[in-house]
């Protein structure tokens, strides 16, 4: 649900943006200096969110993992974490493009969006990553 969550959001905000009209969208695009610190805040949450959000999550699964029955709570936590760390520049990426007419927040957006193709969950998935201890054992 958590990952359906991320890409609805996404697709509202997409669609508010769409519709909306001259209301906010583009109340930034004549202020250099606001479009500089969106764009700022959007390429670093991209920088930093994406490779901590796939890469770290294979180094807590390897490392952190813990043994006994709290194992599946800590995968779904982590999981979420994982997601959260993905919606940030996203989410901040389609509104800063909406706000300053930019196509670097909606480059960032859809940075974040391919990362997230590769958390697509699954019951193979799970198990696998759940199960990898349990055959060093």
């Amino acid at each position: 649900m958590a990952y359906l969550g991320l890409w609805l959001v996404a697709m509202l905000i997409v669609l508010i943006g769409e519709s909306v009209g001259p209301d906010w969208v583009g109340i930034y695009a004549a202020n250099d200096r606001a479009a500089y610190i969106l764009h700022t805040v959007v390429i670093l949450l991209t920088i930093v969110c994406v490779p901590l959000s796939l890469r770290g999550f294979a180094y807590m699964m390897t490392h952190r993992l813990p043994v006994g029955p709290g194992r599946i709570a800590f995968y779904v936590r982590l999981n979420l974490c994982r997601l959260l760390l993905l919606a940030l520049p996203v989410w901040t990426g389609l509104v800063a493009h909406y706000l300053t007419l930019s196509r670097t927040g909606l480059l960032c957006a859809l940075i974040a969006l391919t990362a997230s193709l590769f958390c697509i969950p699954s019951a193979n998935r799970m198990r696998r990553e759940l199960c990898q201890d349990d055959d060093e054992d």
